[in-house]
């Protein structure tokens, strides 16, 4: 891997790749952290990738443009919980409540952030618990244990040993994406794979999932972007 920096308003930080797979120059801008990586075949000159990028600079800026600003949780924030914005406010009592727009955290402001992230993934594994129970029972199949982690590169995943994992973010989507990721990975119970089987399932268990799997695609990236 290389490293360059294109000139200009703003220079913009290039990561180069090189792929034995790659049969032409690709440019890709993440969604979820800006960066932007160039892949290129194994013998292509570094310096016609570079030309390339150069060509692109324009459309590179206004990507990184709109990218969305990282949002810092704290009191007075606004967060999505299953696709509904609520502004977090400061609570009385020891627990933290939602109503009408507002999660209300008790205790000392700068615990806030980590009061709000314990809710959310209670929250969280109580919806894809249920989601996964269901799903499970409609194939006939049972899953080992839920594991709830913060992943960047995967919403969810199925183990050999039929454990499931899933990004507790998913708890800021909609519920139907989440019900989405629950069916996806419940169908690899019985599919190991991505075969059109695979998506027969899925649709059995989800009809309609297209939608939600959609929303995770384009939207996805935006629930990086809360800082706890």
């Amino acid at each position: 891997m290389g490293h360059h920096v294109l000139p200009g308003n703003p220079p913009i930080a290039v990561t180069l790749r090189r792929s034995a797979r790659a049969r032409r120059i690709s440019l890709r801008v993440s969604g979820l952290d800006g960066r932007v990586t160039l892949t290129m075949p194994r013998g292509l000159p570094e310096r016609e990738g570079l030309d390339f990028a150069r060509s692109k600079q324009d459309w590179l800026a206004q990507q990184l443009m709109r990218q969305e600003p990282e949002v810092q949780v704290s009191i007075g924030a606004v967060l999505p919980v299953e696709g509904q914005e609520m502004t977090i406010a400061p609570g009385t009592g020891r627990r933290v409540v939602a109503e009408e727009g507002r999660l209300l955290v008790p205790g000392a402001p700068d615990s806030a952030a980590a009061r709000v992230q314990a809710w959310l993934r209670t929250l969280a594994r109580e919806r894809l618990v249920a989601a996964s129970d269901r799903h499970a029972a409609a194939l006939g199949r049972s899953y080992g244990r839920i594991t709830l982690r913060d992943t960047r590169s995967r919403w969810g995943s199925c183990t050999a040993d039929a454990g499931l994992m899933y990004s507790w973010r998913l708890i800021l989507a909609p519920p139907e994406v989440l019900d989405y990721v629950a069916a996806h990975e419940v169908a690899h119970l019985q599919e190991m794979n991505h075969s059109p089987a695979f998506w027969a399932l899925v649709d059995q268990l989800l009809p309609g999932y297209a939608a939600p799997r959609k929303w995770l695609r384009v939207n996805g990236g935006t629930l990086h972007r809360y800082r706890f």
